[in-house]
């Protein structure tokens, strides 16, 4: 089987790293002369709406998924014409648009928060009149890791926020009072098997995940119920084939929705050593029509981003069972350059890890 990858990057690198062992080879696709991806598998460079690159890629695949949402959905439908495309595009139109893909939610009876459409002052001044602050103003595509979008708690900061992104598609969604955020991982085949993880705790710092564990504290089987009904109802509705993150706001044990991600996911890298298969081994299972893996939990795992820098990898890895992930990538400021997983029996084991860590100062 050869799969194409749209993206090089450290998610493509861990695609790749997970199919060797299925006997799955990989291509992928990516404009940078060097991505992650590269030492491990075959690269074409290309940009994403480069016919000739695209062609190529479509030569030397029986299948193509690919490692972020923003692929361009032309793309994606010009190779769905000439190969499977997986997860399909209709998955990538609904998830690249933040009212699009609320309203795809709202379709299903999955809770969000409230929100509106923002294209003018007018939209702005009645959607904060409507939805109230505090309040949240995002870019409708494009946003990650807290980019494209401004908190507003006050009128002062209303002004502000529109400042900085008046002139592009925008959402205003109402604050959500939630008492942590969770994600949860799901994975649908060819044939409609479909495996879901445990839920995960996530942390993030200015916008960006910092920290996540599985499984996540505290989790009543309702909550868990929850996300897989709410999964279930989205795979099947997108006729979904891969792996697909849904990140919730826990609010007093009612899960609501803040955004989906149709591919492999930051929160789901402990999976890697936390579960019996990995998300990344489950993605290309998926896309390549093979039967889906376990998805049973093997102890209690923490995960942290690396992200700008990083400690000497001596302090890391003298810490016990620190499994070190290096993407490969220069450090510069809010760049995930890596990520650290550890595996350990207990809760408490895995609260003490979290100190440990933290006095290390990363």
């Amino acid at each position: 089987m050869k799969i194409g990858i749209l993206g090089g990057g450290q998610l493509g690198q861990m695609m790749a790293w997970a199919a060797h062992p299925l006997g799955i080879q990989t291509t992928v696709l990516d404009p940078a002369a060097n991505p992650c991806a590269a030492p491990l598998c075959n690269h074409i460079r290309g940009e994403f709406d480069d016919l000739q690159a695209l062609y190529a890629l479509s030569q030397v695949s029986d299948a193509i998924t690919y490692e972020f949402e923003n692929v361009p959905i032309e793309t994606a439908r010009w190779l769905a014409e000439r190969v499977p495309v997986y997860p399909p595009p209709w998955a990538l139109e609904v998830s690249q648009d933040r009212i699009v893909e609320k309203t795809f939610f709202q379709s299903l009876h999955i809770p969000t928060p409230p929100f509106a459409a923002v294209d003018t002052r007018a939209d702005f001044d009645a959607a904060i009149q409507r939805i109230g602050l505090p309040a949240v103003m995002k870019t409708r595509r494009f946003g990650y890791d807290g980019k494209g979008q401004a908190v507003i708690r006050t009128p002062a900061e209303a002004e502000a926020a529109w400042t900085l992104l008046n002139g592009r598609p925008l959402i205003l969604e109402g604050f959500v009072p939630f008492v942590r955020e969770l994600s949860s991982l799901a994975v649908r085949s060819q044939t409609g098997e479909l495996k879901i993880y445990n839920l995960v705790e996530n942390e993030h710092r200015d916008g960006m995940l910092h920290k996540s564990v599985a499984p996540a504290q505290n989790i009543a089987k309702e909550l868990q119920n929850q996300a897989e009904t709410y999964a279930h109802r989205v795979l099947d509705a997108l006729n979904y084939v891969g792996v697909l993150a849904i990140e919730w706001f826990d609010v007093g044990g009612k899960l609501i929705a803040n955004e989906m991600a149709p591919r492999v996911h930051n929160s789901g890298h402990l999976t890697i050593e936390g579960n019996v298969t990995s998300q990344f081994e489950n993605h290309m299972r998926a896309v390549a029509g093979l039967p889906l893996g376990s998805t049973d939990l093997l102890g209690h795992s923490v995960m942290f981003n690396l992200i700008g820098d990083h400690p000497p990898f001596a302090d890391i890895l003298k810490m016990p069972r620190a499994k070190l992930h290096w993407y490969g990538k220069d450090p510069r400021p809010r760049r995930k350059i890596g990520h650290v997983t550890f595996l350990v029996n207990t809760l408490a084991e895995r609260e003490a890890i979290v100190r440990e860590w933290n006095d290390i100062g990363v």
